[in-house]
């Protein structure tokens, strides 16, 4: 295995010099570390983590916390998250610290993590508005990067789709189909991107002249969709078009559409948000579903990149991203039915 030493020695730099570059210091430039990196990669270089932590102040280890439903149950995107973090950390030689959360405190776990000095910096999720979270971590003086946002304006590093986009983009194209009655089966409330679909929601029909009357928060599961669409099937002037939280919400739509003995899209037109997971492919449904597709893998190697350069000393604020989901039109929209 080769030493900071024979790297060095075959560049032509000191070891400090490609210590230091293979810590990420902000005085090394990028084209010697990108060349460090590269020849250390070559020539089977490992560094000693004890040595490293010495020399930067750094453990190389990042905490996540899973949050633990009262079921038992975790969200099921969470895992999908979770290998892809641990690929992208990997390529930084760091570490992922997973640790679960039932406490009714939302920073306890966080508290009793840093208390044990073997963690970096967090990888947080699933905001709520306001988060208390970040207002601790911000306390503590400790680097996060956040995959969501939990106000309009934050200071902090991290990757979102615009879910306030997902909502607008989804009824104004329903709404040129000539589609007037849409309802809304929204995700969780309790977290930012279900009040921000909500406000897009509510904001697009409202800029189209149009009363949103019907909206059903908190559906995650068929069963809720399902329930939730065939309740509103049910009533006079019932909607014409609905925009799904997901696409396994989506299903539950269809399967009750169907039950009212209504076709899709002649009778009844609907737009899900597709985070491109397995168990749910949008194009595999009948009729294809029309989608707000932003994929769930797409989410960690930014959320890394950006926690990974503000470990190394970049400002926090250089690291936002926000990404509009595209969409992608398929046979479940069509106009609307040209009898009420």
């Amino acid at each position: 295995m080769a030493t900071l030493k024979q790297i060095g020695k075959e560049l032509g730099l000191s070891v400090t010099t490609v210590s230091r570059a293979l810590n990420g210091f902000p005085e090394v430039n990028e084209a010697t570390r990108v060349k460090v990196r590269e020849t250390a990669e070559r020539l089977g270089y490992r560094p000693n983590r004890i040595a490293q932590r010495l020399v930067t102040g750094r453990s190389g280890m990042v905490g996540m916390i899973l949050k633990i439903k009262p079921d038992m149950s975790a969200d099921q995107t969470f895992f999908q998250t979770l290998t892809g973090m641990t690929a992208a950390l990997a390529a930084h030689e760091t570490d992922l610290v997973l640790a679960v959360d039932q406490d009714a405190d939302p920073v306890q776990a966080y508290r009793k993590l840093l208390e044990r000095n073997i963690v970096d910096g967090f990888i947080l999720n699933a905001p709520v508005r306001d988060d208390p979270r970040i207002a601790y971590l911000k306390d503590q003086n400790i680097p996060f990067v956040l995959h969501g946002r939990d106000r309009d304006a934050p200071d902090y590093p991290f990757y979102d789709i615009d879910n306030h986009a997902v909502s607008t983009d989804a009824v104004d194209l329903l709404a040129n189909l000539g589609h007037r009655r849409i309802a809304l089966i929204n995700g969780e409330v309790q977290y930012t991107f279900g009040l921000d679909r909500e406000a897009g929601f509510r904001q697009a029909m409202a800029g189209r002249d149009l009363a949103p009357g019907w909206i059903v928060n908190d559906a995650t599961l068929e069963q809720q969709g399902y329930q939730a669409a065939l309740d509103m099937l049910s009533q006079a002037n019932a909607p014409t078009a609905f925009v799904c939280f997901s696409t396994l919400v989506a299903a539950g739509v269809m399967q009750a559409a169907r039950d009212k003995g209504l076709s899709i899209p002649k009778d009844v037109s609907i737009v899900a948000h597709d985070d491109a997971l397995p168990q749910t492919r949008a194009i595999e449904f009948n009729p294809a579903l029309t989608v707000t597709r932003a994929p769930l893998r797409d989410a960690p190697e930014p959320l890394v990149n950006h926690l990974i350069s503000v470990l190394r000393g970049a400002a926090a604020t250089d690291h936002q991203q926000l990404v509009r989901a595209e969409l992608i039109l398929r046979g479940s929209t069509g106009p609307v039915p040209s009898v009420p």
